[in-house]
């Protein structure tokens, strides 16, 4: 049975790699690993610094991870570590010893990001079987999503945009209108480009176009194209943009600010598949796709006479939604660094990451611009910083107007609170049948309404 699971193995990380990664993580060397003892297929690559770490697993394929844990890490690169260590196609074996794992921390990382672990004195084939094993997991988290996650700019590992990515893959193995929904500076045009990059159409041409900033005056022409002499000024013929994408895709971004007579123009061209240029009269046959995108509310435009429902439907034949950066969780960190990885060159000293308040910040923070305002943040952050890590003051994610979020140790407070006076009011602020019922002794609820400010003084009557 052994070597039958070993066989599966060993075939799904060369159906997923050529080559199998094994990272190993550590200050020292790394163990005297020989590369001839995992056998042919197989690649190790050392890490000494932390702060190395994020950049080498961004973007890598399936890979297991070493994690040596018989070294004395501090606080901020535990934090650092664990942002590191959430990257589901890499899958982590921890080194630890009985000492070792003594320490809650040591203990909490294993549990929270770890397979396995092997305590040392270990033997190598313990520790192969052992990454081999991590090695088919990660490949399995790889093979699907992955793909996406590190294709182009578009990045993610939290829940809703795995999600979201599993849609963008169906739809784009599809002929079918696309239109796109989410607030401003969440990415729809990096959506639509995934779309048109992962479809049968990738050879052809991708013409995005702002439907907003287009001039109301000059969007039928603009869109549609005109021959010469179709009006003063038209000197020559002119290819609109719908005839510019064909053979490939049209993406209309704003298309809730197109307005009535263009949209249409628009609705007969999807109906007929054909265009007829400004001032001329053949019908021009188009082979494309179209896929539509806005932060307005197409419902209430509908309701408001705004947009034609007929458009409407012709365009929402297949839905994708962008989630807010807010609801990202992590995600938000593992952007930032990918901005700073991105743009560390523009600083005038070396930046060695985000310091603590910073990351707590980015992660309190509503961000009502969404992913563009990361970037912009990011971006001036690098150039005006004059420390080695970025704080939150040059975020400017400090106080003023900035609201952030609850913290969850607030939110944890709050429902204790709430939940306290709930039990205490329905018993009439009586100590005794109110700490029954929590399931806490009369001293613990003591002290919890000391902490919560809440005073039986202020409820006559009441009492043991």
């Amino acid at each position: 049975m052994l070597n039958v699971r070993e066989n599966v193995m060993d075939r799904l990380c060369k159906a997923a790699t050529r080559t199998a990664q094994v990272l190993v993580v550590s200050r020292h060397e790394p163990y005297g690993f020989d590369p001839a003892q995992f056998g042919s297929g197989w690649e190790i690559r050392h890490i000494q610094q932390i702060r190395d770490l994020s950049r080498v697993v961004r973007g890598s394929a399936p890979m297991a991870g070493v994690l040596d844990l018989e070294t004395e890490y501090s606080d901020a690169e535990l934090m650092q570590l664990e942002q590191s260590l959430q990257y589901l196609h890499v899958m982590w074996v921890a080194i630890t010893s009985s000492r070792m794992l003594e320490d809650e921390r040591v203990r909490r990382l294993i549990r929270d990001y770890c397979v396995d672990y092997v305590r040392t004195p270990f033997s190598f084939s313990e520790l192969l079987y052992t990454l081999k094993h991590a090695h088919g997991m990660a490949c399995l988290h790889g093979a699907g999503s992955h793909e996406l996650i590190g294709h182009g700019p578009m990045i993610g590992e939290c829940a809703v945009m795995r999600s979201m990515f599993r849609s963008l893959a169906k739809v784009a193995h599809n002929e079918a209108p696309v239109f796109i929904s989410g607030e401003s500076g969440t990415g729809k045009e990096l959506a639509a480009q995934a779309i048109h990059e992962a479809s049968s159409r990738r050879k052809g041409p991708f013409v995005a176009i702002n439907c907003g900033a287009i001039p109301p005056h000059l969007v039928q022409s603009e869109l549609f194209g005109y021959e010469k002499g179709a009006f003063t000024g038209a000197n020559q013929r002119k290819i609109g943009w719908i005839e510019q994408a064909q053979g490939g895709t049209l993406f209309l971004d704003e298309i809730g600010d197109l307005p009535l007579e263009s949209q249409v123009a628009l609705l007969r061209f999807l109906q007929q598949g054909t265009i007829t240029r400004l001032g001329g009269h053949q019908s021009i046959p188009l082979d494309l796709r179209i896929i539509s995108a806005t932060h307005v509310d197409l419902v209430a435009a509908q309701s408001d006479g705004r947009f034609r429902a007929d458009l409407f439907h012709r365009l929402c034949v297949l839905t994708l939604s962008i989630p807010p950066l807010r609801e990202r969780g992590e995600d938000i960190l593992l952007l930032a660094n990918s901005v700073l990885a991105e743009h560390g060159h523009e600083a005038h000293r070396r930046i060695r990451g985000f310091s603590p308040c910073s990351t707590q910040a980015m992660m309190q923070y509503e961000w009502p611009g969404n992913v563009r305002e990361l970037i912009n943040r990011v971006r001036r952050a690098i150039v005006m910083t004059d420390n080695r890590k970025i704080t939150a003051e040059d975020l400017q994610l400090h106080g003023g107007s900035d609201s952030p979020r609850k913290t969850l140790d607030a939110i944890r407070e709050e429902a204790e609170r709430e939940a306290i006076r709930t039990v205490m009011a329905s018993h009439g602020f009586h100590v005794v049948p109110a700490a029954r019922e929590l399931n806490v002794s009369r001293v613990t609820l003591y002290r919890l309404m000391h902490k919560h400010n809440i005073r039986i003084e202020a409820h006559p009557g009441a009492g043991e």
